[in-house]
């Protein structure tokens, strides 16, 4: 059965579906890589997404017709009337989101329902009549990330539940009793209320059965010890007595000289306080300070670089062993010169002995996550593999200082390159080589959209000093994945997708801020401004928001174009179609704002329509269907990084 067949056999299962009117035997559902029909999402000509939500349909899904669709990954049909029992999704082992909110399915969910559905990532069940006990394959799922199950009648207890991937939880408005698993209090009081037979911390209601336990210690203390036992010899307490004292002032002793040694092993630079001045100033100062690193580590080479998890708290993991293996007394003994400080902290550059040279950047505003939750957010990001990616190496974690080491770009940042020294590195930045830019970062953030689509902000700090450029003009998007790694507090002051005009009026962020940040860098290089939306302090650089859309009020668009490259021949159409985009996606209402893919699709466009486009980028038109990824590469399903960045667009999350 080809694709269209499945599909329409689909929707004669459904009743009232006049909305899929589009849907039509005379033509295809994907062509040359676009959806065609309506509530469908291709990839490679593959339908991987069917997103009907909100239509008004009725009836039965027929999953023998789903099963025709060997690509599928992501299935909604959130708010519309199905009911009846829950479908055989079980048989789609391929799917990675499923959205059946808002409906009315009933009844009870097979305790081994998820058993074949390793793949899935997020479940959306919430909003219907579900019933009975939570099944407990639900709990082992390997990488499921959103699990929204609230508003239904399930009852009983909470399996325990220990899956460091899960980041939403919603279990509230239902009939569940008993104690919250110790391994889901990370999780506030929202994810749990409206189940009055549950308790926990993070409900703030004392288990009974604790308590009655307690309570009947009281009411049957322990039998008094055997006579034998008052006979013990007095010297004998004593010398106990001495040797409990001796080991408890040790283990103090211990405790401080490990204090003190910590204090002694962090970097002592003198951080530069000024983010105008190390953000526009990039090029190294004449008198550079050198980070004191001559110091023993208390972990070996060979313990700091392969244990991972098991590791100590005072080593170096390496998460992404691109550039070799190295540990903590590798960069510990690397001279380091301070590159800046920035809004998560300062950064370093280390050549270590073996002549590789890395940045180390030393998160100074780091949340209090747990070391657990911290490796498994950090090896996450270490696993990306895209060609403008800069995914970080290894990591030291420690409660009160975290760092993160990345490979170090000899090229410079973009914002350097734009405003730094005017030498012959800015010389290159042609109009061909802006372009080529431009479709370098879209290709980065839109790869970064579909693996991090579980994160508000996928990015949330996309600017031009945290781009790097290689020598082929190839950029390298850095510090992106940090939104839950720091503080709640410090967040608007750390990232700069906080400067998006929603997230400035209600402190509110989406994936939309990320696409804000986009257009601020498209406009920085196609006017060759500095713009004041960098700095903190509102003095210096140039507002291109504003510059931009009073251009175009006023018909001097070609005015905006920066003088290096407004003169190239046969550009200038090109460029205002980017300024085009640029401003499409800084428009201050985030609903008229791009979408992330659009933006992404536009920007090829016109790499398309110069006719330069390299083999790598004519192979991948949208970012969306790179799947450098090592996670797509080990399952061997080229497409199905498509589904996350899709998902919460079309339905709506």
């Amino acid at each position: 059965m080809s694709e269209s067949e499945a599909l329409l056999k689909l929707k004669s299962s459904f009743t009232n579906a006049k909305a899929l009117d589009s849907w039509m035997p005379s033509t295809a559902p994907c062509r040359g890589g676009e959806e065609e029909w309506s509530g469908v999402v291709c990839s490679e000509g593959i339908v991987t997404g069917l997103y009907i939500n909100s239509l008004g349909l009725s009836g039965k899904i027929d999953v023998d017709a789903l099963t025709e669709l060997t690509g599928l990954r992501t299935f909604s049909v959130a708010n519309n009337s199905f009911s009846g029992k829950t479908p055989e999704f079980s048989r789609l082992g391929g799917l990675r989101a499923i959205y059946l909110d808002k409906n009315q399915f009933s009844g009870e969910i097979p305790p081994g329902y998820f058993d074949e559905m390793g793949a899935l990532r997020k479940l959306w069940f919430s909003n219907n009549k579900f019933r009975g006990r939570l099944p407990p394959s639900l709990f082992k799922l390997p990488h499921l990330t959103e699990l929204h199950l609230e508003s239904n009648q399930f009852n009983g207890t909470i399996p325990s539940f220990d899956q460091p991937t899960l980041v939403r939880l919603n279990l509230s408005s239902n009939k569940l009793e008993g104690e919250i698993p110790a391994s889901l209090l990370r999780f506030n009081a929202s994810s749990f209320s409206g189940n009055a037979g549950l308790c926990g911390k993070n409900l703030g209601v004392e288990c009974r059965n604790a308590k009655a336990s307690a309570a009947n210690k009281n009411i049957h203390p322990p039998p008094p010890p055997h006579p034998a036992a008052e006979n013990v010899d007095d010297s004998k307490k004593v010398i106990a007595a001495g040797v409990a004292l001796s080991v408890m002032l040790v283990s103090i002793a211990i405790v401080v000289i490990i204090r003190i040694r910590r204090k002694r092993k962090a970097f002592k630079v003198l951080e530069k306080e000024s983010v105008q001045a190390v953000e526009v100033r990039v090029s190294v100062p004449n008198k550079s300070r050198d980070v004191d690193v001559s110091r023993k580590a208390s972990s070996s080479r060979r313990g700091s670089s392969h244990h991972g998890k098991n590791s100590g708290v005072g080593e170096l993991v390496l998460v992404n062993g691109q550039k070799g293996v190295f540990g903590l007394p590798d960069l510990m003994k690397a001279a380091a010169e301070v590159l800046g400080n920035g809004g998560l902290g300062s950064s370093y550059k280390a050549m270590m002995a073996d002549g590789v040279t890395v940045v180390v950047k030393r998160m100074k505003e780091s949340s209090a996550m747990a070391r657990d939750a911290f490796d498994t957010e950090v090896r996450r990001l270490g696993r990306l593999r895209h060609s403008n990616v800069l995914a970080p190496l290894a990591y030291h974690y420690r409660a009160d200082e975290k760092l993160l080491v990345y490979e170090y770009i000899p090229g410079g940042s973009l914002l350097y390159l734009l405003h730094g020294d005017r030498g012959p590195s800015h010389d290159e930045l042609t109009w061909p080589a802006r372009l080529k830019i431009v479709q370098g970062i879209a290709r980065g953030i839109g790869y970064l959209h579909t693996e991090l689509a579980h994160l508000d902000l996928p990015h949330g700090n996309l600017k031009s000093s945290n781009i790097f450029i290689s020598p082929e003009n190839e950029p390298l998007i850095s510090e992106f994945g940090f939104y839950t790694m720091i503080n709640s507090a410090n967040l608007a002051q750390a990232l700069f997708a906080y400067k998006a005009p929603e997230a400035i009026q209600s402190g509110k962020v989406t994936p939309k801020c990320d696409v804000y940040c986009l257009g601020i860098i498209i406009l920085e290089i196609l006017t060759g401004k500095f713009p004041s939306q960098y700095l903190t302090n509102g003095n210096g650089g140039i507002d291109v928001v504003e510059w931009v859309a009073s251009a175009f009020s006023e018909g001097r668009v070609t005015d905006l174009l920066d003088p290096e490259i407004a003169s190239s021949t046969n550009s200038p159409g090109e460029m205002e179609q980017l300024l085009e985009i640029g401003r499409a996606c800084t428009q201050s209402d985030p609903e008229q704002r791009l979408e992330m893919r659009e933006a992404v699709r536009r920007i090829v466009e016109i790499q398309q329509s110069d006719g330069n486009m390299d083999a790598r980028t004519s192979q991948n038109i949208l970012p969306t269907l790179d799947h450098g990824c090592a996670e797509n590469q080990e399952s061997g399903k080229s497409h199905e990084s498509v589904l996350d960045n899709f998902d919460n667009r079309i339905s709506g999350r």
